[in-house]
Formats: structure tokens, C-alpha cells, sequence
């Protein structure tokens, strides 16, 4: 059985599954508001630990810095996610979902517990190590699991100052820290269709046209005019040309195109809450006439 110096010592350190594989960081100690044992031990896992997850303490097992528990990965990673209330608790019904999970007899613990005079875990089994030795024996962990009480729980940092006799205690604070995630932000598509435009282009056209040419009879041509009949009807023809724009269209490679992109560094501020401790001081009154 574990006390509460020993447990400080693996917060934010790693706990590790029955297989030695990592699960997350420990964060909170939860334990029982009747008889003050941890009963619980609250996880954070995921990408920046931005997730937690509950794993009951019973089976579970101090190696150096980490902390060993008897439950796969898997099986703490899936465990019902719980809200805790602002008094650090754990609801009834959100214990009733992790002990179904880890196949915890809730209401057989709950039971003995009340008989047993104070509900408290040690009422309903004052051998320890009796306890931990139904976990190692049960399957998957739920006969010591199943013994502890099943009141409010209160959450709590593991902390040695508690332990009854000392004159201090630890303040502490939450200090917040922001990771960044990768995410698909939208996509972006190249394409090509056709369109048809109007153009103008001025080119010269010839085109041949009639002129009648009139010349006198000289000496010169008075033979060639004289040929023939005297009086006569005749004809004569002449075959006229004219040009006409012709428009032919060719496809012509001009440029190529791609896409290619660049990231773009911009500061964003991120808001968020974090938790403190404060101490103060309570004087005794000093206007009581009898001091």
C-alpha cells in the first residue's frame, strides 16, 4: 500500500501498463473523503497530454520513478471520460461508469463498506495487504479494486505536507503551456477550362475592278481596228479577282503552370485558465477580554 510521500514522487512522471508500455504522465491523486486513502490516480494521455484518464491505485505498483499499473494500455485509454466538479469530486454515477469499466463489484464494495460502521476502505478491509493480494489474484484486478469505498472523491496533489504532525505546507500553482497541432486547414485545386473571346485583326484585302479604256484610231492601230465587220454586234469578257480573309486558329503552347506552397508564420494569442494556490492568515481575535 502506497502513502502519500510515495505517490508524490511519480506525479508527472511516467506510469507504465501490465505489457511496459507507456500510458501517459500521473497528474491527480483522487482519494476517499471518508478515510483519506488514494483510490484513484488520474492520467494524461493523447498528443500534449490533452487527455486524461482514471486508473484505480489498488494492484498498482511503485519501480523507481514510474508507476506500474495491472491494466493494459488499451484499456486505460478507453475508461469513460469524467468531469470532476469544482469541489474536486468524483459524482456517483461517473464512479458507477469506472468501476463497470475495470469490472469493479461497486455495489458489493459500497455494501460492506456501510456495514463496516464508517464506509471507510480500511473498515471493510483492515489487512492492506490482503487487499492487494485479491488484485493480484482476480481477474483483471477487480478483487481489491472492488473493496474500496464508493463515496464523493476528492482530488488532490499527492502531497507529504499532509501527513498529520507537520507545521508547513506546499503551495502550488498550475502553469500553463500551448503545443501546436498540424491540422488540414482546406485545399487548394489547380485547374484549366476554355473559354471563348472575340479578336480583331486588320489585314489588307485587293480585289480587281473594270475600267474601260478609250483610245483614239492612229495610224498605229487602224489595221487591228479595222478587222472584222464594219458594223457588228460583239462581246468580250474579263475575269475579276478579289482577296478574302481566311482565318485559321493553331493551338500554341505559351507557359506552364503549377502549384507550390509556403508557410506563413503568424502570431496567434491563446487564452486559458489555470489554478492556483493561496495562503492566508487567520489571527485569533485579539479583542477577546480574557487574553
Amino acid at each position: 500500500m502506497f502513502n502519500e510521500a510515495q505517490l508524490s514522487s511519480v506525479l508527472d512522471h511516467p506510469v507504465l501498463d501490465s505489457d511496459g508500455k507507456k500510458i501517459g504522465k500521473a497528474d491527480h491523486v483522487f482519494y476517499d473523503d471518508a478515510t483519506g486513502r488514494p483510490e484513484w490516480v488520474s492520467i494524461k494521455t493523447g498528443l500534449f497530454g490533452t487527455s486524461e484518464s482514471f486508473v484505480p491505485i489498488t494492484g498498482a505498483h511503485l519501480v523507481e520513478d514510474h508507476l506500474e499499473v495491472p491494466w493494459t494500455k488499451d484499456k486505460v485509454k478507453d475508461a469513460p471520460n469524467v468531469d470532476v466538479d469544482s469541489g474536486g469530486h468524483l459524482s456517483e454515477s461517473e464512479e458507477h461508469r469506472l468501476y463497470d469499466h475495470y469490472g469493479i463489484a461497486w455495489e458489493e464494495s459500497w455494501r460492506q463498506a456501510n456495514e463496516s460502521g464508517e464506509g471507510g476502505w480500511a473498515q471493510a478491509h483492515p489487512d492492506n495487504q490482503a487487499g492487494e493480494a485479491a488484485v493480484a489474484g482476480g481477474a483483471g484486478g477487480a478483487g481489491g479494486e472492488a473493496a474500496w469505498a464508493a463515496s464523493d472523491r476528492q482530488v488532490a496533489a499527492a502531497d507529504p505536507d499532509r501527513v498529520a504532525g507537520q507545521d508547513a505546507m506546499t503551495r502550488s500553482e498550475e502553469r500553463m503551456s500551448v503545443g501546436v497541432e498540424r491540422q488540414e486547414a482546406g485545399r487548394a485545386r489547380l485547374r484549366k477550362y476554355v473559354v471563348t473571346e472575340e479578336q480583331q485583326q486588320t489585314v489588307p484585302l485587293r480585289h480587281e475592278e473594270v475600267r474601260i479604256e478609250r483610245e483614239p484610231i492612229t495610224e498605229a492601230n487602224r489595221d487591228a481596228a479595222m478587222t472584222g465587220q464594219p458594223i457588228t454586234e460583239a462581246e468580250h469578257e474579263v475575269v475579276l479577282h478579289a482577296e478574302h480573309a481566311v482565318v485559321d486558329v493553331e493551338a500554341v503552347p505559351v507557359e506552364r503552370v503549377r502549384l507550390t506552397t509556403e508557410e506563413v508564420v503568424e502570431e496567434q494569442t491563446v487564452t486559458g485558465q489555470v489554478r492556483k494556490e493561496k495562503v492566508e492568515l487567520d489571527l485569533p481575535d485579539t479583542d477577546d477580554p480574557g487574553r
